[in-house]
């Protein structure tokens, strides 16, 4: 029997002289396909064609920045993982280097907050008045907060990124492209910020390992800052041209103006971070 020979969809029960079902999408039950040797094609072949848009897109994403952004809004889109989904593997590849190598990007313990970001005194205060109204101590309820500020960051950290999008859609506001269109370039930018952290997580460990101060080095901590807003306005000076358009310095101010609405977003989100953790806890 071959492939054009008639058959009954099992899904539509209609009749077919086609390989696949024009209705519904079936294809033919093939006696391979119950063999073990069909069941391991199917795998094999599901992780291929899965790793390959994945290194694919993370390649494209590194490597030619503004790229993917213009090829979604092209319609090419099947060679490559969409923007959201892409985003949230470059969230999981994160959490899980973070987790390996014990850094804080966003999982800031309730000490740090306390006592080395900009908001410290007035988280001191909140956490004064919290702490009293459930009536236990710091040493207690720092356990606690570190266990689930871990966990919200992991959930809301989307957020992050739809949060961005309205920024590009003021700064290239003569383009007069729909907000999706920003918050696709909003996605695709934080997935490559999220890869950028992983690097950021591993170099302190390596200094630790190189007999450093590691996470505790101040130095190493603001140089790793500057490395970030260096490459991310770099990274965002190519993008821009790639997706909006323009030369020169016009495009390098808007790049920098975008740069430092990642930063204000990024040190934003660890502040939310502390509101949530702390009043749902």
């Amino acid at each position: 029997m071959t492939d054009t020979e008639p058959w009954i969809c099992p899904t539509c029960t209609s009749t077919i002289s086609t390989p696949y079902c024009p209705s519904c999408g079936e294809h033919r039950l093939r006696e391979r396909e119950l063999t073990l040797r069909g069941l391991l094609d199917q795998l094999v072949q599901v992780f291929t064609n899965l790793d390959g848009r994945v290194l694919q897109s993370f390649r494209c994403l590194v490597s030619r920045p503004g790229f993917l952004t213009v090829a979604y809004l092209q319609g090419r889109r099947r060679p490559y993982v969409g923007p959201i989904r892409l985003f949230l593997t470059a969230n999981v590849v994160f959490f899980t280097v973070e987790s390996l190598t014990g850094g804080k990007v966003f999982t800031t313990p309730l000490d740090s907050h306390l006592h080395t970001q900009p908001w410290s005194p007035f988280a001191a205060s909140l956490v004064s008045h919290r702490l009293d109204a459930m009536r236990t101590t710091l040493d207690l309820y720092a356990p606690v907060f570190d266990h689930a500020v871990a966990l919200n960051a992991r959930l809301f950290i989307i957020f992050m990124a739809l949060f961005f999008a309205p920024v590009p859609s003021i700064v290239f506001h003569r383009t007069r492209r729909p907000l999706a269109a920003h918050a696709l370039f909003s996605f695709h930018l934080y997935a490559f910020m999220l890869l950028l952290f992983c690097v950021a997580t591993v170099v302190p460990r390596i200094d630790l390992l190189f007999g450093g101060a590691g996470f505790a080095s101040e130095r190493l901590d603001y140089a790793i800052s500057i490395a970030l807003l260096i490459l991310c306005a770099a990274y965002l000076f190519i993008a821009t041209g790639a997706v909006y358009g323009g030369t020169g310095v016009v495009r390098a101010l808007k790049a920098l103006t975008l740069t430092v609405g990642v930063a204000t977003i990024v040190l934003g989100y660890r502040f939310v971070l502390l509101l949530i953790t702390l009043y749902s806890t």
